[in-house]
């Protein structure tokens, strides 16, 4: 899906701190946007988000995670409960943002944007599950996959490196 980056990226939420932000504060560095569950089974999946953190976020790449409680409660406890755990448990260095509702009318106005995106089977609509991932581009592409593509699958480390180029 092309979206209007502009508008996309002017979309508010809160960082995890409580402080307004929008997707704009990261320039146009390629964003990784996954709604995050610290009990989920998918869970293993933020060392690979990390990993690609590290491995492009000197590129102009940034992992975005935002807690989601709405899939089984599998992410009750507070913000700083959920901050020390991907600190302590897989090292997160990337940001870690306010939680969220991702479906339904309390649905966040970003995700409300990317669940209009297309998956790689032309499905668009609700987040199936934790780790659903979007990557959004400099010029306002998006594209989605579902909870089960791991991070560091080549489709999804494709986007990320067309997008940022040599």
């Amino acid at each position: 899906m092309t979206a209007d980056s502009t508008d996309l990226r002017d979309i508010p939420f809160q960082t995890a701190e409580g402080e307004p932000t929008s997707l704009a504060s990261y320039g146009q560095d390629v964003l990784l946007i996954v709604n995050v569950a610290s009990k989920c089974g998918l869970a293993p999946q933020y060392e690979q988000l990390e990993e690609l953190q590290r491995t492009y976020g000197d590129r102009g790449f940034t992992v975005l995670g935002f807690p989601c409680n709405q899939f089984m409660g599998q992410e009750p406890g507070s913000m700083e409960e959920i901050l020390d755990y991907c600190a302590t448990t897989w090292g997160v260095s990337f940001p870690v943002l306010d939680k969220v509702k991702v479906n339904g009318p309390g649905a966040a106005p970003l995700y409300k944007a990317l669940k209009k995106a297309e998956d790689l089977e032309g499905k668009r609509g609700p987040i199936l599950w934790n780790f659903e991932k979007f990557v959004l581009t400099p010029t306002g592409d998006v594209h989605r996959f579902r909870p089960t593509t791991k991070p560091d699958d080549p489709a999804i480390v494709a986007v990320i490196e067309q997008a940022l180029g040599d």
